[in-house]
């Protein structure tokens, strides 16, 4: 008799470079809304390789963000959301067709994190928030370290992210997003090399300062632009 597939069998890991086709018709609709809607732009696109596995760290300004990193890539990211989504009818089906990973806020545990080193080797881009929370004023918070064991068992680059306008655009509690002005940056990446001493055991500190350092830059560069813009200068 032929196999089936039960639930105790795991889904393939999808292909690390390949968009599937719910990815592909998402990316075409919201390229034109974000840009008809926001003034969407992204910049700073060549620092994110066209292969090979590495961790997306950016700042998080309000529930638009996976889709603003994602949207200008050729290329899917991994983005890791609560796992209380997943059962919800549609929505769960649209996470798991959109490469997203489920992950238990409360108790996040060594399986979450062997899974997205696993994708990471795999070849996939993983996207992680690293202060954890939205922010409500758009500025930076304090970066919480559960992004370490990510980067020190996966051993590869870190691409910090900067997202200028989307607290403003689609702030916590809105069902509909605002018109605005919305500008990301992909800042050049942090390979191994760059952060191998602060990723010693004891300078977890030392680590989240620099992060903290590469956002804020990614970020301030994006609101530079977007003033600009906004201007018309």
């Amino acid at each position: 008799m032929p196999k089936t597939k039960t639930d105790s069998q795991p889904e393939a890991t999808p292909h690390p470079t390949r968009r599937n086709l719910y990815w592909l018709t998402i990316q075409f609709i919201l390229r034109m809304f974000f840009t008809l809607r926001f003034r969407y732009r992204a910049r700073g696109l060549e620092n994110i390789p066209d292969s090979g596995g590495g961790l997306v760290l950016s700042n998080h300004q309000s529930s638009l963000d996976p889709l603003l990193i994602g949207l200008p890539l050729s290329r899917p990211v991994s983005f890791l959301a609560r796992d209380t989504l997943f059962p919800i009818p549609v929505m769960g089906h649209i996470l798991r067709k959109t490469y997203v990973m489920p992950i238990n806020r409360d108790a996040a545990s060594t399986a979450t994190i062997r899974t997205a080193v696993g994708r990471m080797k795999h070849g996939f881009l993983v996207g992680i928030f690293p202060e954890g929370t939205r922010s409500r004023d758009g500025k930076i918070g304090k970066i919480k370290p559960g992004f370490i064991a990510l980067a020190r068992r996966s051993g590869l680059p870190v691409f910090p992210v900067g997202i200028a306008g989307a607290n403003g655009c689609m702030p916590s509690g809105s069902i509909w997003p605002r018109q605005g002005h919305i500008h990301v940056v992909f800042g050049e990446p942090l390979s191994q090399d760059d952060l191998a001493d602060h990723l010693k055991k004891g300078r977890e500190e030392e680590l989240t300062a620099l992060i903290h350092e590469r956002l804020t830059a990614c970020q301030q560069a994006a609101e530079d632009w977007r003033s600009r813009e906004m201007s018309g200068s």
